[in-house]
């Protein structure tokens, strides 16, 4: 998989994310966990470093299926979140996305 090295400070990450909230959160009723999670051990041995996850995704669940799927693989990949929703707050939130290496 091609990579790019992203802002100032030389993050390199694959050109292809994965994006993480179907995997628990948004696309009609929870799928088995450990098939989620053998979906993300495909994703980063296909070569894909960059994951994004939120704590709104589930709230909360989406980040912790990632996290344990990370179990003995965290640093192989970069992950991209946002932060800054207040959860159960109807009024809209201002989000920034962060990137943790």
């Amino acid at each position: 998989m091609k990579t790019r090295v992203l802002g100032k400070n030389g993050l390199k990450t694959s050109e292809i994310g994965f994006g993480c909230m179907g995997l628990n959160h948004h696309r009609g009723p929870a799928k088995d966990r450990n098939e989620m999670i053998s979906v993300l051990h495909a994703a980063i041995d296909s070569g894909s470093t960059m994951l994004d996850t939120a704590e709104v995704y589930g709230p909360y669940t989406n980040e912790e299926l990632v996290g344990d799927a990370l179990v003995g693989r965290r640093g192989q990949v970069e992950l991209a979140t946002k932060g800054g929703h207040k959860i159960g707050d109807s009024a809209r939130q201002n989000h920034e996305a962060i990137i943790f290496h």
